[in-house]
């Protein structure tokens, strides 16, 4: 990060207070007419002790300090500044006729930022002064700038939240009303143009309760709001239900969904409604993008102490561009019936799966089909 000459001429020289400690009264008082011409508040100290005193009380935004004093020298007193949470962060420059290379390393030991040797060049004593105090102006940017960011971020979590989970209770309701809607009427009854209506109407409101959500947990993990909770179960007990739910979905856009159960019992330990939102983000985002008459097969195996659970498409595909960032991009995309995705959900199936001490992963092929899966530990056999 450059802060170069433009924020220095942006500093409001008044606005930064520099406390000067030095035995010898003259020394004082040329740098404070000095550093008082240059616009800067200043305040003074003539020893050790009593700079320790005033740097609490007056709380400068930088010290000049003698090395050499009659009570405490420049380097004890800077330990006993750096030692102090008050006063710690208050750079130091030294002011000293020792030029003798052990002392310099001292100095910087005890928490100098700088050296000034006695007698100094006034217009070097001004650059060393501006330069600290630019450096101290520029923390204090990084320092509110990163609070603006960090109550940025909670209010907009806290907004997604709100938003998620004030509109996901009317959302299910339309959602089951119009579920219930397409399944007991036809085109015959209502006509060709309402029954297309309620249809779109129907998958329309299917994303917009998977969007919310999705949203809402993902807001809940973000802030460290959603706990992971192991359970230890079959994934025979659970994967076919999840298939189930999507299996109407599937066959009004004319696309097989089918369920292979595996040969072997595989027990995890995982959180189950993680697992389960994974495997439906994956099943929702095969349904978008594989065409009518083509087909969608979920199935799990063994990998080691993993156990891999898959949904494999044979839709459009991939571009090989895009699969290094497709779980943390978070770009809208358009499935085949112009089904707009916000990336939210891979986003999320990553983040759960890694929770859960796995991964999640793809494989694909542009124009041929896409393996969405992710693995998660299998239980310990005692």
């Amino acid at each position: 990060m450059d802060f170069g000459g433009s924020l220095e001429s942006k500093i409001n020289r008044s606005d930064y207070k520099i406390l000067i400690v030095d035995d010898v009264v003259s020394n004082v008082l040329l740098l404070k007419i000095l550093l008082t011409n240059e616009k800067f508040q200043v305040c003074t100290a003539n020893c050790g002790n009593a700079c320790i005193e005033m740097a609490k009380k007056e709380h400068p935004d930088l010290i000049l300090l003698d090395v050499m004093m009659p009570d405490i020298s420049g380097f004890d007193t800077a330990v006993i500044l750096k030692k102090d949470p008050e006063t710690l962060e208050i750079p130091i420059i030294f002011l000293t006729a020792l030029n003798n290379p052990s002392d310099l390393v001292h100095g910087f030991q005890v928490g100098a930022n700088d050296f000034l040797t006695k007698p100094f060049n006034k217009e070097e004593l001004v650059m060393r002064v501006v330069q600290q105090i630019t450096l101290v102006a520029a923390k204090r940017i990084i320092v509110q700038q990163n609070e603006d960011l960090r109550r940025t971020i909670s209010n907009r979590d806290k907004m997604y939240s709100v938003i998620a989970h004030d509109l996901r209770s009317p959302m299910a309701s339309i959602r089951m009303v119009l579920n219930l809607a397409v399944s007991v009427v036809s085109p015959e009854m209502v006509g060709p143009e309402i029954f297309e209506l309620l249809d779109k109407a129907n998958r329309e409101t299917e994303e917009a309760h998977d969007l919310l959500d999705n949203l809402l947990k993902w807001t809940k993990s973000q802030t460290g709001r959603m706990n992971v909770v192991y359970q230890d179960f079959d994934l025979a007990e659970v994967v076919p239900g999840v298939v189930d739910i999507f299996t109407m979905i599937a066959e009004m856009k004319k696309i097989n969904l089918k369920y292979i159960p595996s040969d072997e019992k595989l027990v995890v330990r995982a959180d189950n409604d993680m697992v389960k939102t994974v495997i439906r983000n994956f099943i929702s985002n095969a349904i978008k993008f594989t065409p009518e008459g083509k087909d969608i097969e979920v199935f799990y195996k063994r990998e080691g102490d993993f156990a891999r659970i898959c949904v494999r498409d044979h839709g459009v595909g991939i571009a090989p561009d895009r699969i290094d960032t497709i779980f943390h991009k978070g770009e809208t995309t358009y499935g085949t019936g112009g089904e707009e995705g916000s990336g939210l959900g891979l986003q999320l199936c990553q983040d759960f799966a890694r929770k859960n001490g796995g991964d999640a992963m793809v494989e694909s092929v542009l124009g041929e089909g896409s393996t969405f899966s992710f693995n998660i530990p299998l239980k310990v056999e005692e």
